[in-house]
């Protein structure tokens, strides 16, 4: 059986709104994709997020436009990339599906919608995607939880996998017994199994 070689390209992950790559999610998750892949992980900060852990002061995240532009003008072209966002780092990853060499997006907690507020869905964000998408979603989400989601009718370009009992942060139902360690290492394994499928 002949091997499959990957052209490997440049990881990207990004944070949330709320919790930078200092929090022990993004910590933890950064190191587990590092091992997983056997590459240093491209950690990306936005600007807003960078001046509250500068002044400890928090701040809401700019206009969405700005966001994805900021990210934008990070990412070199002639590249391969494979773009991870955690929650809103997601979907603003998902707005960078047309730049020359962005080959995947992958949404850690897609943000379908405001907590509680399925009414103001995203479903939008998800609709010119270029590139396959993955996005791992936790059953209890409650920016997008399996009831809802599993009632939506999403884009070819996307798969979505559940993990059970997870929220928003992936943090498991108590009797599940499960770190968030494992689950982690558990995204990473689905999003490696994801990327050969994918040949990214």
């Amino acid at each position: 059986m002949r091997n499959i070689v990957l052209k490997e390209p440049t990881i990207w992950l990004s944070h949330g709104a709320g919790a930078g790559h200092s929090s022990s999610f993004m910590a933890q998750f950064n190191q587990v994709l590092a091992e997983q892949f056997n590459t240093a992980i491209k950690a990306y900060t936005f600007d807003y997020m960078l001046q509250q852990e500068i002044t400890g002061k928090r701040r809401p995240p700019p206009k969405f436009p700005l966001l994805v532009s900021e990210w934008q003008s990070h990412i070199p072209s002639g590249q391969n990339h494979l773009l991870i966002g955690k929650s809103m780092g997601g979907r603003v990853a998902t707005q960078l599906t047309k730049l020359d060499g962005v080959k995947g997006v992958v949404c850690i907690g897609f943000p379908f919608y405001p907590a509680g507020k399925p009414e103001k869905h995203r479903l939008a964000f998800l609709e010119e995607l270029e590139v396959p998408c993955l996005i791992i979603q936790g059953t209890r989400d409650q920016m997008g939880n399996y009831d809802w989601v599993s009632q939506q009718s999403l884009p070819n370009q996307v798969d979505l996998v559940w993990v059970e009992g997870a929220d928003h942060d992936f943090k498991r139902l108590k009797k599940q017994n499960i770190s968030q360690l494992d689950t982690l290492q558990e995204l990473a394994l689905i999003i490696a199994d994801w990327r050969i499928k994918h040949l990214i």
